[in-house]
This record gives C-alpha cells, sequence and structure tokens, in this order.
C-alpha cells in the first residue's frame, strides 16, 4: 500500500520531468526554407497551390512559351539524328528531357527522400544532354 501510494505521489513529477506538462503548449516555429517552400499560397482551392507548384507550372509555360518563339523564329522544328536513332525535333527533345526529368523526380523521392537539389541538378543534365545530343 506504501509503495502504491509513493507511486501515485510521485508519477506527475516523472511526467513533468520528461516534458509532458509542455503537451498542449503551442510551441514557437522557427522560419525554415523548406516549410516556406511548401506552405500552402491559398485556401480552399481544389489543389495545393505552393511556390513549388507554381514555380513548376511557370516553368513548363514558360518552356513551351520559348519553344514557340524558337519555332516562329526558325519553322521547321530542326530535326535531326540523335544517339538514341530517333528522328527528334525540338519539340520531341523537349518532350523526351521534360519526361527523363520526371521519372528522374520520382526514382529520387522514392530512394532517397523529399530533398530536391541534386534531382535538380541530374535533371538540368538530362535536358541539355536531350537538346545536345538526342
Amino acid at each position: 500500500m506504501r509503495r502504491t501510494v509513493y507511486l501515485i505521489l510521485t508519477l506527475p513529477a516523472v511526467a513533468m520531468a520528461q516534458g509532458w506538462g509542455n503537451v498542449g503548449t503551442p510551441k514557437e516555429e522557427e522560419f525554415t526554407w523548406t516549410k516556406w517552400w511548401i506552405e500552402p499560397l491559398f485556401g480552399g482551392f481544389w489543389m495545393a497551390w505552393t511556390r513549388a507548384t507554381l514555380a513548376f507550372f511557370v516553368f513548363i509555360f514558360g518552356f513551351i512559351a520559348i519553344m514557340a518563339l524558337i519555332e516562329l523564329r526558325y519553322p521547321g522544328g530542326n530535326e535531326r539524328n540523335g544517339v538514341l536513332g530517333l528522328t527528334t525535333t525540338r519539340g520531341d527533345r523537349l518532350f523526351i528531357g521534360l519526361l527523363g526529368s520526371a521519372y528522374v523526380f520520382l526514382t529520387w523521392i522514392g530512394l532517397f527522400g523529399t530533398s530536391i537539389v541534386v534531382p535538380l541538378i541530374l535533371s538540368a543534365a538530362w535536358i541539355g544532354f536531350c537538346f545536345r545530343k538526342v
């Protein structure tokens, strides 16, 4: 009986010593670039618009606009045979580059996690390779 009373009296002190007394208090969060990059921009949309998704769509539509301007300046698509043995145009090379970049990012996220610096460099190198050699 004496042990039970002792346990009941000391249990709150043990819980407080382990930090359980701070469970309900909000913690001040520090600024991190990762959190800033993926926090929602707008609420109540059907899609989670973050700075990362906005940058992605701006990049894609910007790339398509640049390709359209190049096509207006130099029509015909600039066909050539590359290292893959395919006859490709500028649009084909863009599609192959973007598709390969998507696979690079998905493979990286599946194997290593969500850090995107290395797959970004790999994807830029892949797109450069596609436009020069494919």
